[in-house]
């Protein structure tokens, strides 16, 4: 990824890490399933004239919308009203780059290279930390809904991937098949009285929810996200939303006044060392490969590792298969 993109990949961490609080404001005043559907609603309705269609098929964007909007949304929405907290909920909901690769391996055949696997094992170990630090007694309904919401959110990522449309495209017709099937559901599960009710009467920290999580964490963070997803192989960008518990934490520190735990530092550390790491920010294979050159060869040979093993051997000098293994290896 160049510079740029991890730039923005890092605003996007930004936007999620302070959305857990909104979303918050939101679920305690209004059903979850309708707070989603009216989200999308914002997002979806005024762009679409203007907006034009993405160049795949239909059922595929349809897939994205149902997996990355629906499904991850309804579900985390619902958790949070269950009881789980903008913390926990931040934390547990980025176990979706772990899904991520394991759909990419299944769907895509994207076979994750050694740094992706040490970087993400290293974040996931962060991820740990952090839950280890936070207070207990959350409901097991809760925490099933948001390991399923980051399952869903898994599989949406590679479904994006592979439609490879523009990031706002996607994101606006996409966000087409959200509000319907979630506020069906919120009659089914809430009544006609409440959602009327509701709809009748938003309050404060419903507006100002809404505005945000549709301005802000749909608008601009989901289409940074796709035109991401659009450049870049799915297992590369996931692993960057493991920074957004760290946002959350600390977006809580300082509006909530929930101070982090040792644990929950160390958690964070963990979890920007793993990104750094996937990401490529930290690059050892080169450097170690130079140190396994020959015994006997000089400092001007060493960089050049694939011409130097195609030289002469000087008198005196091991032929270069006779090379320690190792030292080619990351």
């Amino acid at each position: 990824m160049t510079s740029r993109d991890r730039l923005l990949a890092c605003l996007v961490v930004v936007l999620w890490g302070i959305n857990f609080l909104f979303i918050e404001l939101g679920v305690r005043d209004w059903p979850p399933l309708l707070l989603v559907a009216v989200r999308f609603v914002v997002v979806a309705v005024p762009l679409v004239f203007f907006v034009p269609r993405p160049a795949a098929p239909w059922h595929r964007v349809a897939a994205v919308g149902l997996l990355m909007s629906a499904g991850q949304f309804g579900l985390l929405y619902t958790a949070m009203h269950f009881g789980m907290t903008p913390g926990l909920a931040s934390i547990v909901l980025q176990a979706q780059a772990v899904f991520t690769v394991l759909f990419s391996l299944l769907f895509l055949a994207e076979r994750p290279t050694v740094r992706v696997l040490v970087g993400t094992g290293i974040g996931c170990a962060g991820l740990l930390a952090i839950a280890l630090g936070l207070s207990s007694g959350v409901p097991s309904l809760g925490l099933l809904l948001t390991v399923a919401a980051a399952a869903s959110w898994g599989a949406g990522n590679v479904v994006a991937r592979s439609v490879r449309a523009g990031g706002l495209s996607l994101t606006v017709w996409s966000g087409l098949v959200v509000p319907i099937p979630l506020f069906a559901a919120s009659l089914v599960l809430d009544g006609p009285a409440a959602v009327g009710e509701a709809l009748l009467h938003p309050t404060v920290g419903v507006l100002a929810s809404t505005a945000y999580t549709a301005g802000c964490a749909s608008l601009i963070g989901y289409v940074v996200w796709n035109g991401l997803l659009s450049r870049h192989r799915a297992s590369e960008v996931a692993p960057y939303s493991l920074l957004v518990p760290v946002v959350a934490v600390l977006a809580a520190w300082l509006v909530l006044g929930d101070i982090p735990t040792p644990s929950e530092l160390a958690g964070g550390a963990l979890l920007l060392l793993g990104v750094a790491v996937t990401s490529g920010v930290l690059r050892f294979r080169r450097r170690r490969r130079d140190r396994g050159g020959g015994a006997s060869g000089t400092e001007k040979d060493a960089p050049d590792g694939p011409r130097e093993r195609r030289r002469r051997p000087l008198p005196g000098e091991e032929p270069p298969g006779r090379r320690d293994p190792c030292g080619a290896q990351a």
